[in-house]
């Protein structure tokens, strides 16, 4: 009966932690270049592999279920002009600007294009919204020129800011701020400088949240937390109409 109590809690749990996830993607439904992230769970089978079955060994698991971690999917989606010549979007999948802490030097990825001319010393660079340096194809700052025309001033770059892809770009952890890095313990997630990327200048990718998606999941994770809580619920009655009978 212990057993019923400890899977329906796991059940409930994880089904919240998935309702978190899917609310953070309707939250940034307006923030172009943000990625879905979707949940991965994995079943929890009571066994014991190659020893007998009262045996207390490493490969002991119990019922119920756990997220196993969260996916992102990197594909490209759909473009919208801007006013900027400093906005860049990448039309193609699994590829990321680099950029880099001016503080730190710590060096994140982000496909947000949204760039702004920053001061830094005294001189002006291509930074993203969160004021960190975007890199070109060698792994430098971009300086970023303005220009008079025409009474206004227009602001523009000699360089493209370079496109970076992964041999695995599933295993990029989120960092905060639309940006990610690979874990520090990740083997082989060197960056690979992508030759010729395909981008579009004065235009941003829209954010990946599809809203109608994200509608049925959250519809389908509501059902099955209440399944989970009416597990717990049950084996309670059942448990207190053991305990009365026993008197």
């Amino acid at each position: 009966m212990n057993q019923s109590f400890y899977t329906g809690a796991l059940g409930a749990g994880s089904f919240a932690t998935k309702m978190g996830i899917m609310a953070n993607n309707l939250a940034n439904v307006n923030n172009n270049g943000y990625k879905a992230k979707t949940a991965a769970f994995t079943d929890l089978l009571n066994y014991n592999l190659n020893d007998s079955e009262d045996a207390v060994t490493n490969l002991m698991a119990g019922n119920g279920v756990r997220m196993q971690r969260t996916y992102t999917d990197f594909s490209t989606d759909s473009v919208t002009s801007s006013n900027s010549l400093l906005d860049f979007a990448i039309m193609q999948d699994n590829a990321f600007f680099m950029v880099q802490d001016p503080g730190t030097e710590e060096i994140t990825y982000t496909r947000s294009g949204h760039f702004h001319r920053g001061d830094m010393d005294g001189t002006f660079y291509l930074m993203t919204d969160s004021n960190k340096l975007v890199l070109d194809e060698d792994g430098e700052p971009i300086e970023v020129a303005r220009l008079e025309e025409n009474g206004q001033y227009v602001d523009i770059t000699d360089k493209n800011p370079g496109v970076y892809t992964f041999t695995n770009p599933s295993r990029l952890l989120s960092v905060g701020n639309n940006e990610f890095a690979p874990a520090e313990d990740a083997q082989g997630m060197e960056p690979i400088l992508v030759e010729n990327p395909t981008l579009t200048n004065a235009a941003l990718e829209t954010s990946g949240t599809d809203v109608a998606k994200e509608m049925v999941r959250v519809i389908e994770t509501q059902r099955a937390f209440s399944y989970a809580l009416k597990m717990v619920t049950t084996s309670d009655e059942i448990e207190s109409t053991i305990n009365s009978l026993r008197g």
